[in-house]
């Protein structure tokens, strides 16, 4: 599995955001991600956009972080988005997720991001289980979903550009 960089509007990015907004739903009767994403909010150094690929360069799983700053949706400034973290049914087990969290949680580090946040939803187990064990808490509510139940919304500081992980 090799790691790679593409736009968001990227075909392989595409097809792997259709295929999650198909899992989302299925999750939760009929209603996929509303967000609102463009792809230039993913270009660094204010954000990234990866994309795992297997050995015959066929994409596996994805994931993503834009900058977000204090603003009416409850972000605070210096904050890093977690986006499009999917990993295809096939290729899940094998470490992909967290292999590309860390990329992402890098990344936002170096560009000077103070901490890493995501929305993710109560009918996603497996994502919760990989945010809570990779550090991340639970926070207030912040984004699209903030007023929706099911919405769980979690939060892990990033440490300084200068200081060891």
């Amino acid at each position: 599995m090799h790691l790679r960089a593409v736009p968001y509007d990227h075909p392989d990015a595409l097809k792997l955001d259709a295929q999650v907004q198909l899992e989302y739903q299925e999750r939760y009767d009929g209603e996929g991600d509303a967000t609102f994403l463009d792809p230039a909010m993913f270009l660094p150094p204010a954000g990234l956009y990866l994309l795992a690929y297997d050995a015959s360069d066929t994409p596996v799983a994805s994931g993503a972080w834009r900058a977000q700053d204090h603003n009416d949706e409850g972000y605070s400034d210096g904050d890093a988005e977690v986006k499009r973290m999917y990993v295809i049914p096939e290729a899940r087990g094998k470490g992909l997720a967290r292999r590309i969290l860390a990329e992402l949680e890098a990344d936002a580090a170096a560009a000077g991001r103070r901490r890493m946040v995501l929305e993710t939803g109560d009918r996603q187990p497996e994502a919760i289980a990989l945010y809570l064990s990779s550090g991340y808490e639970l926070s207030e509510k912040f984004g699209y979903y903030r007023d929706y139940e099911s919405s769980r919304c979690m939060a892990k500081p990033l440490p300084s550009p200068h200081t060891p992980a």
